[in-house]
């Protein structure tokens, strides 16, 4: 069969290398692609929010299905639109969607649905935030509620960074801004926490612990993902239960009394407070750089997944993994997240070590004159599988050593507080 996967990071470049392996795949493309995914698939350069070209070339080309990597896409319905042509598209609608693009659809149901999260107020006018702020206790959160790319969150010690906050959000930094939500700040700590859906049946699709923010010692500013580990040390049975029954159970049956359904992946951000979880957030897609860790354990053919989901058998599908553990650090280019260079040459690419438990995964990265170069923040993704996280990050770090990229930077301390030094 044909398949083609949207998206243009890490994540994708995952999903295709799993892809590319399975015996039921046949061509395979990936939209737009990087420089990874160019090696294993057939990089088309078409603009995703073009949805009618996109499903001219789908249809043109026998694709029979399509796997959607990013949330963008999802939140401007091209499920919907594709689905609308008989075309199999693997992710949710546009109405589950919204559980990733706008946080006060999620926090709405949380409070009718009596799913844990932290405490909340929403804001449309600039004016009655900042006056807010004079009733609260820090530190607080503020978020945007439209898509941010993981950036619109803000931990805010005092006021003057609060009143930073809500200004750069009603600003317009993450694109025009409704309404802003400010939070109580929950102290514990967090777990990334996916599940796959066909609609009607849901499995577990693996933890992970992500690092945020920029510097050392998850300071400085957030980003996308600087690393990621998997499973997280945080998961036990009976924790798991608590997330399913409490947060992920009530969150499906909102949609489904909201006459929607999901299907794909769902990743719950969750903050653990004494073996208790509290909903901080979902993302409508696997996370990234979680993706790129939790992929390489799995066992199960991935095709037979999305198939499996888009045709409501997931009850009979095995999800099979292997039982080690994953490590996995994002090289970025210096400036990063803030201001970077674009267009820098990456050598050394032919001397890492890569087979069955060590992965490079591209995602800032393009293919121009037979030569791989640097075009986003977020370049290359290291993973590696060990029997313990320690010798997972010890080769991960030499791979790091090996490409020996000069105008990028890594965060040398993922993985923490599951490595004993």
């Amino acid at each position: 069969m044909n398949v083609g996967v949207i998206g243009s990071g890490g994540r994708e470049h995952a999903i295709c290398k799993l892809l590319h392996h399975s015996s039921k795949v046949g061509k395979l493309y990936c939209f737009p692609g990087n420089a990874g995914t160019a090696k294993i698939a057939l990089n088309i350069d078409i603009d995703l929010s073009d949805f009618t070209k996109l499903k001219d070339f789908i249809l043109e080309n026998k694709i029979d299905l399509i796997v959607v990597g990013p949330e963008k896409p999802l939140v401007e319905g091209i499920v919907d639109y594709l689905e609308d042509f008989k075309i199999k598209v693997f992710g949710p609608n546009k109405t589950a969607s919204q559980l990733e693009g706008s946080k006060i659809f999620t926090k709405n149901i949380c409070k009718k649905y009596n799913i844990p999260t932290a405490k909340f107020k929403i804001f449309n006018l600039e004016t009655e935030a900042i006056g807010f702020l004079e009733e609260v206790s820090f530190p607080i959160v503020i978020k945007a509620d439209n898509l941010a790319s993981g950036k619109g969150v803000y931990i805010c010690d005092n006021k003057n960074n609060s009143i930073s906050a809500i200004k750069e959000i009603f600003g317009g930094k993450f694109g025009k801004a409704k309404n802003i939500l400010i939070e109580e700040f929950l102290v514990g700590e967090e777990m990334s926490f996916f599940i796959v859906s066909d609609g009607i049946n849901v499995k577990n699709f693996g933890t992970a612990q992500d690092h945020k923010r920029v510097l050392e010692g998850d300071k400085g500013k957030n980003t996308g993902g600087m690393g990621a580990y998997s499973p997280s040390r945080l998961i036990n049975n009976k924790l798991q239960e608590k997330i399913l029954d409490k947060i992920i159970h009530p969150t499906l049956k909102a949609l489904k009394d909201m006459n929607s359904e999901y299907k794909g992946f769902l990743y719950a951000g969750l903050m653990i407070i004494n073996n208790e979880p509290y909903l901080i957030e979902y993302n409508v897609r696997m996370g990234d750089p979680e993706c790129q860790t939790i992929l390489p354990k799995l066992n199960t053919d991935l095709v037979d997944i999305f198939l499996a989901c888009c045709e409501k058998k997931l009850n009979k599908t095995n999800i099979e993994w292997n039982n080690k553990k994953s490590l996995c650090i994002v090289l970025c280019s210096k400036g990063y997240p803030d201001k970077y260079q674009k267009n820098i040459l990456i050598k050394n690419l032919d001397k890492i070590k890569e087979d069955e438990n060590n992965f490079c995964f591209h995602a800032g990265t393009a293919t121009v004159q037979n030569e791989i170069l640097a075009t986003g923040g977020r370049v290359l993704n290291f993973t590696s599988l060990s029997n313990d996280f320690s010798d997972a990050k010890k080769e991960v770090i030499n791979n790091l050593n090996i490409l020996d990229w000069t105008e990028g930077f890594y965060r040398k301390d993922i993985g923490y507080k599951v490595i004993n030094k």
